[in-house]
């Protein structure tokens, strides 16, 4: 076996140990809470050794970052879900549907409002989170910006920067929702949502009362 393939191979198995631990922290983290869930819990939950663990995470705060830019990612396939949709509206509602089973994904609700709180505490973790808002939001921005021939909504700069702040606030009063309130009147979050669709992309000419 040359050496390019077993490169390869230690590569695929570090990122596979790497998932195989930020997987574990997700759900420690979601059951127990960030002060709760200690490296050794991870480890444990993880199935491994904490030394090999600490291989690839030095401590709690490295994974907690590992997932913030693993959710980047999630919200960048969620952004382009949004995009693809003739219908905004159902695929928000898709999305509150898929964060209220409470699936231990890096976009999970209570995980959500872990980080929000942890945030309040440590600079690193707000940093990171500030950073990955930032990406949404100029995510949307250049959607809306874009040409409506290149498949986007051809708002003026301005227009845009408001209209993607307004959306990222409906994504995450969701998330939220998500947590708080599950079982909401689906016929009145449909409403809601339908108008604060409606609202965001309205005219790029009009202005939002």
């Amino acid at each position: 076996m040359n050496c390019a393939a077993v490169t390869t191979r230690q590569t695929k198995r570090a990122d596979e140990q790497r998932d195989r631990i930020l997987c574990a922290a997700l759900r420690c983290f979601i059951e127990h809470g960030f002060h709760a869930a200690s490296m050794a819990n991870i480890a444990d939950t993880a199935q491994m050794s904490a030394g090999l663990m600490y291989r690839y995470f030095a401590n709690k705060n490295a994974i907690v970052l590992a997932i913030i830019e693993r959710q980047l990612e999630e919200k960048r396939c969620r952004i382009r879900m949004l995009q693809s949709s003739g219908d905004m509206t159902s695929a928000l509602l898709e999305a509150f549907d898929h964060w209220c089973t409470g699936e231990r994904s890096g976009m999970n609700p209570a995980l959500f409002l872990e980080m929000s709180a942890e945030a309040t505490r440590d600079p690193q973790i707000a940093a990171a989170l500030r950073e990955s808002d930032g990406v949404m939001r100029e995510e949307f921005d250049a959607w809306f910006r874009r040409d409506a021939r290149e498949g986007g909504l051809g708002f003026p700069p301005e227009v845009a920067a408001a209209r993607a702040l307004q959306l990222q606030f409906v994504v995450e009063g969701l998330v939220l929702r998500a947590v708080r309130e599950p079982g909401i009147d689906r016929a009145r979050l449909d409403a809601a949502i339908r108008e604060s669709v409606d609202r965001i992309l309205a005219s790029r000419s009009s202005s939002i009362a």
